[in-house]
């Protein structure tokens, strides 16, 4: 079973990537699952309904999100009912939504989980203890079990993927907008990548324009990040190849196109 997996879709600018890329990839790689990280997706925070279901009409089978989930106030009206959207499972218990999704393959199940970080982060419930909840739940069902973690230090990440290899079939990374040369299989079959990096602007900083998030680094003062309309874009992603017997991971590629890594079909 291969899983592509697309990392923070960043404003219009992301969502013109995957709009162009998701199908070529597809075709490309064949993944049987496509799961889109669409927290930043709506303007850089929070998603709206329409872009939820864009995706789904590319290609995409789940949706996961994180630290913006409830930017964009749109989302109380329809997360209810979105069957693919999933938002940090250690959100706390009364927060609408849910963190884990089962997607239905032919006659085999894929469980997809969310989890958000707390170092450098808001105070949320233990993602840890939320894993082993989750986890224990998912392997009633499935061995095929896939986690998106949203985090800000590396070392929350790598903590982690340690903490569930051999438990799930993949601990990928989120938030931090910038991909790492990390990835690899943990000794008991793990897929890991501290992050996959975003889909979005490529000449800004962490999807935003540069020279507003300058300006703050140099004054101090507050700015209102903003997302380039224009420029040169790119998207960033994981192709991770699992045994389709155990859930246990095989092979994880990093995906990157931009300017100075083009696609080829």
């Amino acid at each position: 079973m291969d899983i592509l997996f697309i990392g923070d879709v960043v404003g219009s600018p992301g969502r013109d990537m995957v709009q162009e890329y998701v199908p070529r990839l597809k075709e490309k790689y064949r993944p049987h699952l496509t799961i889109i990280n669409g927290e930043n997706a709506a303007g850089g925070k929070g998603i709206t309904e329409k872009i939820y279901r864009s995706f789904l009409e590319v290609g995409a089978q789940a949706v996961t999100l994180g630290n913006h989930t409830w930017d964009n106030r749109e989302i109380f009206e329809f997360i209810e009912e979105a069957k693919y959207l999933v938002r940090p499972a250690n959100f706390p218990e009364n927060n609408p939504g849910k963190g884990i999704v089962y997607i239905k393959l032919n006659q085999t199940e894929i469980a997809v989980i969310n989890l958000q970080g707390r170092t450098f982060l808001p105070a949320i419930d233990d993602p840890f203890m939320k894993a082993d909840e989750l986890v224990a739940e998912a392997k009633k069902r499935t061995p095929f079990i896939f986690v998106d973690f949203h985090g800000e230090a590396t070392s929350e990440k790598q903590a982690l993927g340690w903490y569930l290899d051999g438990r799930v079939s993949a601990v990928v990374g989120t938030h931090t907008h910038v991909q790492t040369a990390d990835e690899r299989i943990l000794p008991k079959g793990t897929a890991y990548i501290s992050d996959v990096g975003m889909t979005g602007p490529y000449d800004g900083i962490l999807g935003m324009e540069r020279e507003v998030v300058l300006r703050r680094f140099l004054t101090g003062l507050p700015v209102r990040f903003e997302v380039p309309k224009s420029g040169r874009t790119q998207l960033s992603a994981v192709l991770i190849h699992l045994d389709d017997k155990t859930g246990q991971a095989k092979k994880i590629d990093r995906i990157l196109i931009n300017e100075d890594h083009p696609f080829y079909s």
